[in-house]
C-alpha cells in the first residue's frame, strides 16, 4: 500500500487497527518513508547509503546479495548501483562467476560519502522516534533487532543493525511478504485485510475517510476499493441525503473472508515475533503504536 506524503497522513488509529501488529509495522514503515522525504537532500539516497555501508569491508558484493541485505527489489538495486557507479562512489563490474550479474566495490570517494551521509541517517532516526526517551529508543532498537536478526546476513554492517528505520523496513518487508503469500488462497492481499477490518469497526464510511485513516492518497484508496468490489467483498452505496456522495460498506462474504484471514495474520506475527517473550512483544507493539501516533 502506497502512502501519501502530501497531506493524507493521519496519526489517528482505529482501535481495531491499533491492535494489529502487521498494520502497525506498515504504518511505522510509512513514517520512515515520510521522514526520508523530509530529511534527506535530493543528492542522498537511503538505499545508496545502505549499499555503501554494506561495502565497508572493501570486498566486492553482488547486486543480488546487496538487494537482499537492504530489502529492495532487483530493479531498484540496479538503479541504485548504476547511480553510485556514475558518481564514482562504487566500481561496478561484471561478476566473473555469472556474466549476467554485477559486483560492486566501494571506492575511496564512496567511503567519504558514507561518512558524510551518516549524519542524515542519524537525523532520519531522530525524526522517526520523536518523543522517545533515550532508553525507550534503545529498547525499541533492541527488540526490532531481535525480531529481524535471524534473517540478516551475518556480515550486515553494525550501522545498519543499529538503525531503527532500517530495522523497521526489514521487518515490514518480511511480514508483508509472508502475509501476502499466506493470503493467496483467499484471493486477497494484506491491504485488503486492513480495510475490511476498518469497515467492520466503522460501518459504512466514505472513500475519502478511509484514505485519511490509512494515510494513503484518494486515488490509491479508490484502486483498493475497486479490487475489493471486484471480489464482491464491499459495495459502494450512494447516500439518500446526498446523492453526490457514496459510502463503502461490507458485504456478508467479507465477514467470512476476514474470519479466515485474521488467524493467518496472528500466525504470521507469532512466527515473526517468536524470539520475544509475551511481555517483550507487547512492549514492541506499544513502541510501534507510539511511533505511529507521535505528533
Amino acid at each position: 500500500m502506497n502512502i501519501d506524503a502530501g497531506g493524507a497522513e493521519t496519526r489517528t488509529l482505529l482501535p481495531a487497527l491499533a491492535e494489529l501488529p502487521g498494520y502497525l509495522v506498515w504504518r511505522a514503515r510509512s513514517q520512515v518513508v515520510v521522514a526520508l522525504e523530509a530529511v534527506l537532500p535530493d543528492t542522498v539516497d537511503i538505499h545508496a547509503y545502505a549499499v555503501l555501508l554494506a561495502l565497508a569491508s572493501g570486498g566486492p558484493r553482488s547486486q543480488r546479495a546487496l538487494a537482499q541485505m537492504v530489502s529492495v527489489s532487483s530493479t531498484t538495486m540496479m538503479k541504485v548501483a548504476a547511480d553510485l557507479a556514475s558518481r564514482g562512489l562504487v566500481d561496478r563490474v561484471r561478476n566473473p562467476d555469472d556474466r549476467r550479474s554485477y559486483s560492486l566495490t566501494r571506492t575511496p570517494e564512496g567511503t567519504a560519502a558514507a561518512r558524510t551521509w551518516r549524519r542524515y541517517a542519524e537525523e532520519l532516526e531522530d525524526s522517526v522516534t520523536t518523543g522517545f526517551s533515550r532508553g525507550e529508543r534503545e529498547d525499541l532498537r533492541g527488540l526490532l533487532l531481535r525480531v529481524v536478526e535471524p534473517e540478516l546476513a551475518p556480515d550486515t554492517p553494525e550501522p545498519l543493525r543499529a538503525s531503527i528505520p532500517f530495522l523497521i523496513t526489514r521487518l515490514h518487508f518480511r511480514m508483508h511478504r509472508d502475509f501476502q503469500a499466506a493470503l493467496e488462497p483467499l484471493g486477497i492481499e494484506p491491504a485488503h485485510v486492513g480495510i475490511l477490518t476498518a469497515l467492520e469497526e466503522t460501518g459504512p464510511i466514505s472513500q475519502s475517510e478511509l484514505a485519511r485513516l490509512f494515510a494513503v492518497s484518494g486515488a490509491h484508496m479508490v484502486q483498493l476499493i475497486d479490487e475489493l468490489e471486484q471480489r464482491r467483498l464491499v459495495t459502494r452505496r450512494r447516500l439518500e441525503t446526498d446523492r453526490r456522495s457514496q459510502v463503502i460498506e461490507l458485504l456478508p462474504s467479507a465477514v467470512a473472508r476476514l474470519a479466515e484471514a485474521v488467524p493467518i495474520a496472528e500466525d504470521i506475527v507469532a512466527v515473526r515475533f517468536a524470539t520475544l517473550s509475551a511481555p517483550e512483544s507487547r512492549r514492541l507493539i506499544e513502541h510501534l503504536r507510539r511511533l505511529v501516533t507521535a505528533p
